[in-house]
């Protein structure tokens, strides 16, 4: 080697070391940065929420009382909405778009596999205000005099599970709040589910066939257990989209501060009451007790995504990964 090379190649190695520790400093001040984004968020609604904690104490929680006049507030009527509607909202989502996803990985043809998933794509792309006007205009007046009368007369007779689905035809309500977030979500966890699958190597499913296995065989003992992890990761996905919708629920919930084991009466949700009532508040307990609400939303949305990581968790070891 001459003498005129080593030292370039001396100067390349340095040159490339620099580069190399000035863009590991970049990715972890990324990172960092979302960590900081999340710690000053929480302690942002913490000290704006503070003086409502300090005085109502745990109780905040499982009260029901909302009186702004009396300045007595409790938000155990809009988390009790926000759960409700979200867990009705995946209960219809999960399994449309369990089928969306089976339908375009497995049975569409491809012609019409490129249009249909483009369509669910744009669905997401929508904005929520959109949704909420259309259940508004469109969805409430249907249900309120086609649906829910028959599900007051019919269902509403059920022992045990009557109780929520008897109540005035309003068209408004959590059932209604629910099937608007469950449109919502479907496109999020659908292009979730069909992207995964699509990771399955095809000689798996082709050998499964050639055992003798049905298309549905298939899809339940090879494809899901393929994905299950990222399945599950879609789900949670969704689930925290309706955990903190805001304009679509607003238009559809009722914004009734009452708690009702009916799905058919108006309810409030933790993201409707702070959009309702933020302006509206006149006090200094009135805007902290919000921003209260706001930290308590931001603490079930970290609970549901902290227990879908453990969940996962739990499964890629049991997986042996």
């Amino acid at each position: 080697m001459s003498t005129t090379t080593l030292p370039l190649a001396e100067q390349r190695n340095t040159r490339d070391a620099a580069t190399d520790r000035g863009f590991r400093w970049l990715v972890t001040a990324a990172g960092v940065f979302v960590l900081v984004a999340l710690g000053a968020a929480a302690f942002s609604m913490i000290w704006g929420g503070h003086a409502a904690l300090q005085k109502f104490g745990l109780g905040f929680l499982w009260s029901r009382t909302w009186d702004p006049v009396g300045q007595q507030f409790g938000a155990l009527v809009p988390i009790y909405g926000t759960i409700v509607t979200a867990l009705i909202a995946m209960v219809i989502a999960v399994p449309v778009s369990f089928g969306i996803a089976m339908f375009l990985t497995e049975i569409a043809p491809k012609w019409l596999r490129g249009p249909v998933g483009t369509a669910i794509e744009l669905l997401a792309g929508i904005p929520s205000i959109i949704y909420g006007m259309w259940g508004l205009f469109v969805l409430v007046p249907v249900l309120a005099e086609h649906v829910y009368p028959w599900i007051d007369s019919h269902m509403g007779q059920w022992p045990v599970v009557g109780a929520l689905f008897s109540g005035p035809p309003l068209g408004l309500g959590m059932l209604t709040a629910g099937l608007v977030l469950a449109v919502m979500v479907i496109p999020f966890i659908a292009s979730v589910m069909r992207d995964v699958f699509l990771t399955v190597p095809g000689p798996l499913k082709e050998s499964s066939y050639a055992l003798g296995s049905t298309r549905w065989e298939v899809i339940w003992d090879v494809v899901l257990p393929y994905t299950r992890s990222a399945v599950i990761g879609g789900v949670f996905l969704g689930l925290g989209r309706a955990l903190g919708e805001t304009m679509a629920v607003t238009f559809v919930l009722g914004n009734a501060h009452e708690l009702t084991a009916s799905l058919l009466m108006p309810g409030n949700s933790i993201a409707a009451t702070i959009a309702n009532e933020f302006t509206e508040a006149d006090s200094e307990m009135y805007r902290s007790t919000l921003l209260a609400l706001g930290f308590v939303l931001f603490l079930v949305t970290f609970v549901v995504l902290a227990a879908a990581r453990l969940m996962l968790r739990q499964l890629a070891k049991r997986e042996g990964n």
